[in-house]
């Protein structure tokens, strides 16, 4: 996935963007203290994703995400534990997801002369995929349809359909028979 990169710069944030902000980072607290599987916990998240949660998607406590408004997450998704999403750039979880605990999704970087400016990426995970224990995804990646990123890999690079990778940087290990999964 070829995506353009665009630039914020954090210096010319609003005030209404802040309290924006501000409340979506109190929502989080909140989610992460409240009692899981439970109407109160669902509410809150529903509060902080409104339509950008599919129906029987689980994000499970704690998480840690910044700029949550550029996240969305399809149907049937599970997100374990400690994911932490820096989604600035735009994340976008397709349904039948499932995301393993300490999962990092990272959408968006700094500048390396000028901190102030973020430089952002979309990351697009693929129906079906599962991201293993511990993995990173980096700013700009496509991980494919039924894709398997192993644990602790760190992805630079797309992953292509039904390709399994390990490793930091990830590399390809193997292709899965794209027809045994019933689409």
């Amino acid at each position: 996935m070829e995506c353009e990169e665009t630039r914020v710069d954090v210096r010319k944030t609003t005030g209404e963007e802040m309290e924006a902000m501000v409340r979506r980072t109190q929502l989080i607290f909140k989610i992460n203290h409240t009692m899981p599987f439970t109407p109160e916990y669902d509410s809150l998240v529903s509060e902080l994703f409104g339509d950008r949660i599919g129906e029987g998607s689980r994000i499970t406590a704690p998480f840690n995400l910044v700029a949550s408004e550029h996240l969305r997450i399809g149907r049937d998704v599970y997100i374990g534990g400690n994911m932490l999403g820096m989604c600035r750039g735009g994340i976008d979880i397709e349904d039948g997801v499932m995301i393993a605990v300490n999962v990092s999704l990272l959408s968006n970087n700094h500048d390396l002369y000028d901190r102030e400016i973020l430089t952002c990426k979309p990351v697009r995970i693929c129906k079906g995929a599962w991201i293993g224990a511990g993995a990173s995804i980096l700013p700009g990646v496509r991980v494919g349809r039924y894709a398997v990123v192993g644990a602790g890999s760190v992805v630079t690079k797309d992953v292509e359909d039904y390709q399994v990778v390990v490793g930091n940087p990830a590399r390809p290990v193997k292709t899965l028979d794209g027809t045994r999964f019933g689409d």
